[in-house]
């Protein structure tokens, strides 16, 4: 059965300046076990909620599969990680995830291309493995809330 296994909102970007200075600390309650997600805005307390730059972009998502092992969303800086989705196949079409509170429908506009921090956070080599299979970039059409746990999938184009 598919499940959202982690949630990440942060309301701070770690990952600034060059990544051989190291990220910036994490602040604390980062991974959190739901989220509140609103339409046209983004996932309530994460640093991309509500910035115009980011509308189409302000939820992220990551299959388990790919990650390296050992990762996961502190790391990536995903907002959803999800088990037996297969998300970067679903640039364009609309995703609904219902994890008990009902239907979140997310349009996948793009893939979120991975970012030479990886290399150091994760492991050296992390960046270009994770190449076309580091998450997608959504946009929320319904206000709703996601929860760690089983979640029930549909996909629509």
């Amino acid at each position: 059965m598919p499940r959202i296994v982690q949630l990440l909102a942060s309301p701070v970007h770690r990952y600034v300046g060059r990544p051989a200075d190291g990220p910036a600390p994490a602040p604390p309650g980062e991974l959190v076990e739901r989220v509140e997600v609103r339409a046209g805005l983004g996932i309530v307390g994460d640093r991309y909620f509500g910035r115009p730059a980011h509308r189409q972009a302000s939820v992220t998502l990551i299959a388990r599969e790919s990650l390296p092992p050992g990762a996961d969303l502190t790391q990536l800086r995903r907002n959803v990680l999800t088990d037996g989705i297969p998300v970067d196949e679903l640039v364009g079409r609309v995703l609904t995830l219902d994890s008990g509170d009902g239907p979140v429908r997310l349009r996948v506009h793009r893939a979120a291309p991975p970012c030479a921090w990886l290399d150091v956070v994760v492991a050296p080599g992390t960046w270009k493995a994770m190449r076309r299979r580091s998450g997608v970039r959504c946009a929320p059409l319904t206000d709703g809330v996601l929860r760690v746990g089983p979640v029930t999938v549909c996909v629509d184009d």
